[in-house]
């Protein structure tokens, strides 16, 4: 008899506020002079106080993720493969899950040899029973045609706080890879995506932001923006592919 391979039992949600805004270079310097003496810097940055994110976004064979977005459905979720620096040492899988104001995230470690399969079509190394996530992503493959899109590509200024579990981050000059999606190639040279004087604050918590980093970050004279950088980095072709959509 055939050992029965027992699955993991998937761990629930866990769903946290995230808040969006455009803010400019003056903007930021206000407001992270301020954070510097009131929060703690992110332990993964570097000497700089950033480190640099690149991320393979997909969709399916319909872009529904795109649609969604675009169409204002408050349920969602979209997938992306996420690097750090250009560097293999961690790759994610990860599915972000938003359900109206909230958010939530999925992910898994890859191989950079998972990797390089599932950019080269080979899905079955997804095709893992005991890992529900991977198997979930190899049915997306295969049965919704998901398939790589586009690379999103910025750099991040990253604030803690254990109080609340605050999580503020500056996601500076956001780039698109246009049609490349070879994250790991340190040859690319993304186009930038948005003016270069604006940047994406994003405040992310549990229940509560502290008051004292609420006036730091004077939310009330800030103007909240949806601001999904998958779907600018898609709306930059427009002009070339717009048929697509």
């Amino acid at each position: 008899m055939e050992p029965q391979i027992r699955k993991r039992e998937p761990k629930p949600l866990k769903f946290r506020h995230e808040l969006k805004f455009f803010i400019n270079r003056y903007q930021h310097y206000l407001i992270s002079r301020k954070l510097q003496h009131l929060m703690q810097r992110d332990e993964h940055a570097g000497p700089t106080g950033e480190y640099h994110i690149r991320s393979l976004y997909f969709d399916d064979m319909h872009n529904t993720a795109l649609h969604e977005k675009l169409g204002g459905l408050r349920d969602r979720y979209k997938y992306r493969i996420r690097i750090y620096n250009v560097e293999d040492r961690i790759i994610h899988f990860e599915k972000k899950i938003k359900r109206g104001d909230y958010i939530a995230k999925v992910k898994a470690s890859l191989t950079r040899g998972m990797y390089e399969s599932i950019v080269g079509g080979d899905y079955g190394v997804l095709n893992v029973p005991e890992k529900p996530f991977l198997t979930e992503l190899y049915n997306e493959m295969t049965h919704k045609l998901l398939r790589p899109k586009v690379i999103v590509d910025y750099v991040r200024e990253p604030y803690v706080c254990h109080n609340g579990n605050v999580r503020i981050t500056f996601d500076k000059d956001l780039r698109t890879g246009l049609h490349s999606t070879d994250i790991f190639n340190k040859r690319l040279d993304p186009v930038r995506a948005i003016d270069e004087d604006l940047m994406i604050l994003e405040v992310k918590f549990d229940e509560y932001i502290p008051e004292y980093i609420r006036a730091a970050l004077q939310l009330d004279g800030l103007n909240r923006q949806s601001a999904s950088k998958y779907v600018i980095c898609r709306k930059f072709l427009k002009f070339n592919t717009w048929e697509d959509y």
